[in-house]
């Protein structure tokens, strides 16, 4: 892997911060705190973590600006210690990702295709009639792309994804491999015992920025669209179902599933392995807990979590009661044998009563 080497001051220049050290550091690697040897650079996002720095053997730190106690070797202070260090990565090394340029013989193109310049078709792409690819957008070995298809300019779709007819895909947009997008809504009707397929003659449409995990099926609308909204991330094994509208900058973390026609507000997040019930609404900057279920409808700026998920506050208060369970069990146990005691007590003495009179 090629790498560039850059001094402090390069690095402090490109992420627009403050420079505490020798500005002539020479920088050639990036690395964890724990993990760094000397020569690279490496980061602190949460300031509680301060104490790693004393025993890091990297060469400098990026670190927020609030970070302000001192710091035994250089520090660039940034906004977003963060995002600065993913641009220092992005500089160090330049040449990570190599693809295919121009259009490979073994791609196979249909009719009335229209790409843009720059295009790359990598081996073995499969290109139908009537697909149009937007500028410098990258197609990788073996992905399919069906009829009338529309790719934006600067996409990235990696091998084996397919992405069937009619679908709409924006700029900038990210694709992982073995991703479905468009394959058929999950749709039947029952007569006499018999599951009867619907025709599913809807689209999907992926507006510009969005980036799709590894492995997520996303469902053509049975009508309209599967609408996934602008910069919204999607992370690995994500299935989200026919007629689902998904709002702009949302974040959905593997192993959630959206079931069909339910609407997403914007700034949505749904974490790893929750589930939604079809044809609900969840409002802006919703949050959805790990493995919580959604039965109902949420309005916007709750947090919940749970099954069925309810409000955080409200499912602490639940989940404190479930922790006590076995003691209040055991008490319950207890009290019911202390009872049954003076059943038996009052029981007996009534006798005696009787036997005297």
């Amino acid at each position: 892997m090629e790498t560039k080497i850059l001094t402090l001051e390069e690095i402090t220049r490109v992420v627009e911060g403050e420079l505490e050290g020798d500005p002539g550091i020479k920088i050639k690697g990036v690395s964890g705190i724990k993990e760094a040897k000397e020569g690279d650079i490496t980061f602190l996002a949460n300031p509680k973590y301060e104490f790693l720095i004393d025993a890091s053997k990297a060469s400098a730190v990026i670190a927020s600006r609030e970070l302000r106690g001192h710091v035994p070797k250089p520090i660039v202070r940034v906004e977003n210690p963060s995002l600065a260090f993913s641009k220092v990565v992005a500089l160090l090394f330049p040449d990570v990702k190599r693809y295919f340029k121009g259009v490979h013989p073994t791609a196979v193109i249909g009719n009335d295709v229209k790409l843009g310049k720059d295009v790359s078709l990598g081996a073995c792409s499969v290109i139908e009639d009537c697909v149009q690819i937007g500028d410098n957008t990258i197609i990788c070995p073996g992905v399919f792309l069906g009829y009338g298809t529309s790719i934006g300019a600067d996409v990235l779709i990696y091998p084996n994804v397919t992405i069937r007819e009619k679908s709409i895909i924006g700029a900038r947009v990210i694709v992982h491999s073995g991703t479905v997008i468009g394959s058929d809504g999950f749709g039947f009707e029952e007569v006499n015992g018999m599951h009867h397929k619907i025709p599913q003659v809807g689209v999907v449409v992926i507006e510009d920025d969005v980036e799709i995990g590894a492995c997520v099926t996303i469902d053509r609308a049975r009508f309209g669209q599967t609408l996934i909204g602008r910069g919204t991330k999607i992370d690995n094994l994500v299935q989200i179902a026919h007629n689902v509208s998904i709002g702009e900058n949302s974040i959905i973390v593997a192993q959630a599933g959206i079931s069909g026609s339910s609407v997403l507000g914007k700034n949505v997040i749904l974490a790893g392995q929750s589930g939604l019930v079809g044809h609900i609404e969840l409002g802006d900057n919703v949050i959805v807990g790990a493995q919580a279920g959604v039965t109902k409808s949420i309005p916007k700026n709750i947090f919940v979590v749970g099954s069925p998920a309810r409000p955080h506050n409200e499912a602490k208060k639940i989940f404190v009661g479930w922790a006590k369970l076995p003691e209040l069990m055991k008490e319950v146990s207890e009290l019911k044998e202390k009872v049954d005691k003076l059943i038996q007590r009052k029981a007996k003495s009534g006798k005696t009563k009787n036997h005297k009179k």
